[in-house]
């Protein structure tokens, strides 16, 4: 038996299967830090322990994609080691917040299967929800990604796709803070929940471009182990030729952006759906813009849909949502998201 792990292939999914993924990480500051220099991040709950602890939060949380692309990582070696792309998210609901010191763990459950019409690949649907030391949960979502099948003579299994919810539940994800004590000098901007109008929509102006070596970086800080990420030695034989930007990474990257903008909305709550439309490749600049969708108050919260389109060398000034290609610029991220603003 070999002590090494070649990742399992689609042939080694089965709907209901449960997997408990290694290994626990415990996130301290200075993990804090090092995302925020990959992305430049600003939202002052996340930046500032003084200004979280005067709304009511006991330190500063960490950012919450830097929660989720830890959770997100630790299924890599289980669910995607052997992936092509991930697909699609769902019904992602961000609850207890994560500290510095608090140590995360993942599973995750096979909820479908669907071999693809060509044959050598297939789509498996999991639910991975991650968890602090104390057994609470912190992140829970559904993915869907296209892996490579061992065998493609392989007899397909019988497909299973679930049936997702549009729209996820954020109540678990709804804090009890004392937003009069909210700076709006401090966080950046004076627009909160009234100022925003259905089909609004936001260009935030600035652009990043991604270097070889901070997406690996990034990469690595998740311990995602995808190998199409990192080995260039496969990936120069491979459909692209080049190592393929980590999805997360965009996701970060537009969520970075969006402070120009959207610069009180401190805590996404949850995420409705996500697609990576197109490829990134090192070298490629990112632009985000988004559209409000939907509203909801609560108390002297307010909840904002937002569907925020990241893009590949294309400003976002016309608001563009035609799809990028790896050869023609245009949308490569588009992500339907809860975010909570003072009211």
């Amino acid at each position: 038996m070999s002590k090494t792990v070649a990742g399992n292939f689609f042939e080694d999914f089965s709907p209901g299967q449960k997997i408990v993924h290694a290994t626990p990480r415990t996130l301290g500051n200075g993990d804090r830090a090092l995302y925020a220099a990959l992305y430049g991040s600003r939202f002052a709950v996340q930046s500032s322990a003084e200004f979280a602890r005067a709304i009511g939060y006991p330190a500063s949380p960490m950012d919450d994609l830097l929660v989720f692309n830890t959770v997100f990582g630790k299924t890599v070696p289980d669910i995607s080691l052997n992936a092509i792309a991930n697909l699609g998210y769902a019904e992602c609901v961000f609850s207890t917040p994560v500290y510095a010191g608090d140590t995360l763990s993942a599973h995750s459950e096979v909820i479908g299967l669907k071999e693809n019409s060509n044959g050598k690949t297939g789509t498996v649907y999991v639910r991975s929800t991650g968890v602090n030391q104390r057994g609470e949960e912190v992140l829970s979502f559904v993915r869907w990604v296209m892996v490579r099948k061992r065998d493609e003579k392989s007899a397909a299994p019988a497909a299973v796709v679930p049936e997702l919810s549009k729209v996820a539940s954020i109540k678990a994800g709804m804090p009890r803070l004392n937003l009069t004590k909210w700076d709006f000098s401090l966080s950046g901007s004076a627009q909160r929940f009234d100022d925003y109008a259905v089909g609004e929509k936001i260009d935030h102006l600035d652009g990043m471009t991604v270097e070889e070596a901070e997406h690996q970086l990034a990469t690595r800080l998740y311990q995602n182990t995808a190998r199409v990420h990192f080995n260039q030695f496969a990936e120069q034989g491979g459909r692209f030729g080049r190592r393929l930007i980590y999805g997360g990474h965009v996701i970060s990257l537009a969520r970075a952006l969006s402070f120009n903008g959207l610069a009180n909305a401190f805590r996404i709550a949850g995420i409705n759906a996500g697609r990576h439309v197109a490829p990134l490749f090192a070298g490629g600049t990112v632009f985000a813009w988004s559209e409000i969708i939907g509203k909801v108050p609560h108390d002297d919260l307010g909840a904002l849909r937002i569907v925020t389109r990241a893009t590949r060398d294309l400003p976002c000034a016309d608001y563009p949502v035609e799809d990028g290609t790896a050869e023609k610029p245009g949308v490569i991220l588009e992500l339907d998201y809860w975010a909570l603003i003072p009211r």
